[in-house]
């Protein structure tokens, strides 16, 4: 086989259920499905039966460890050329791995990786949070790839590796949050190549709540600064954008408050930027309302947190720094 597929779930046997169901339809056959459950007590088992007749399907359960963690247990046991790295909570378009397979015959690479697209099917709120993570006026445009900000690093929900490399790399550290990130700094850092697939794109549902959104990307600012502290070369000032869009924002109204109204232009104007391109893109005036707090949260989320793992590394820093004094 030429792709192994390796899907960690945890508690989601629904959102397993309709990925298997589009990896049915697939253009291209010529694949298997690692199904990781990692300490689920909504086992998924039943659906990925449920498949076996249409699908080459491994069902595996393991005790909770995190997804970077049960990717490992899945490549592990896979034998392949490729490895596939998709999230439980996403679909694939028909002709997913028939592009793939036709970017890798045209220009063959180590490590590759797609973007993500609303579903027709998605609920408004899931359409204004995947616009949060995709547009160029949150830190979408920060995430690296076609007319970003930062070079393209894949991302775990859609990322294809060559089996040689990943073991080469260790696969993924254990890291609950930004172990993604971590394995495509490695990925640069020893010499691989990696290229963004653009058209080999995949349906992210992502979080179907605000407050879950919210600590989702808080974790990931809280993880961009254990990245720093990790790779220092790999971080750029473009990284700090939601912390200054926070400070800015919360300066704005200070001013708005103590002098004049005329200091909440520049966030009026953010708002209507975030309002006409959702509008433009998502061709719904609720996705379009409903874009913009997701863009709030989704910044304020990851800034606080970048700013919250940054004010506790500069606090450990000192102290330790204080400790090694006589």
């Amino acid at each position: 086989m030429l792709f192994s597929i390796i899907i960690p779930v945890y508690n989601r046997p629904q959102e397993v259920d309709e990925l298997l169901e589009s990896l049915c339809r697939q253009t291209l056959t010529d694949f298997e499905v690692v199904v990781v459950e990692d300490g689920s007590t909504e086992k998924c088992e039943d659906v990925c039966q449920k498949y076996a007749d249409r699908l080459s399907v491994k069902y595996y359960f393991k005790p909770n460890s995190g997804p970077g963690p049960s990717r490992n247990y899945g490549a592990e046991r896979s034998q392949v050329e490729y490895l596939i790295i998709l999230d439980s909570d996403v679909i694939v378009p028909d002709n997913y791995l028939e592009i793939v397979k036709a970017e890798l015959d045209r220009e063959p690479c180590d490590a590759f990786g797609g973007p993500d697209r609303a579903h027709p099917s998605f609920t408004p709120i899931q359409k204004a949070i995947n616009y949060s993570m995709t547009s160029f006026f949150t830190t979408g445009g920060i995430r690296g790839g076609k007319q970003k900000l930062d070079k393209f690093y894949p991302r775990s929900f859609n990322l294809g590796i060559k089996k040689s490399a990943y073991e080469a790399l260790g696969g993924f550290a254990p890291m609950r949050y930004g172990e993604d990130i971590d394995l495509s700094t490695r990925i640069f850092a020893n010499g691989y190549s990696c290229r963004l697939f653009p058209e080999a794109f995949v349906y992210h549902k992502r979080r179907v709540k605000f407050s879950s959104f919210f600590r989702q990307v808080k974790h990931s600012g809280e993880a961009r600064v254990v990245l720093k502290d990790k790779y220092p070369e790999t971080f750029k000032l473009v990284h700090m954008l939601p912390a200054a869009f926070v400070v800015g924002n919360l300066l704005l109204l200070m001013l708005t408050a103590f002098h004049s109204w005329l200091w909440l232009l520049p966030i009026a104007l953010y708002i209507v930027l975030v309002f006409v391109d959702s509008l433009l893109k998502n061709r719904s005036t609720k996705v379009a309302l409903l874009s913009i707090p997701a863009a709030y949260c989704q910044l304020f989320g990851y800034g606080i947190g970048f700013l919250n793992a940054m004010g506790k590394d500069i606090l450990e820093k000192k102290r330790a720094v204080k400790a090694e004094k006589p």
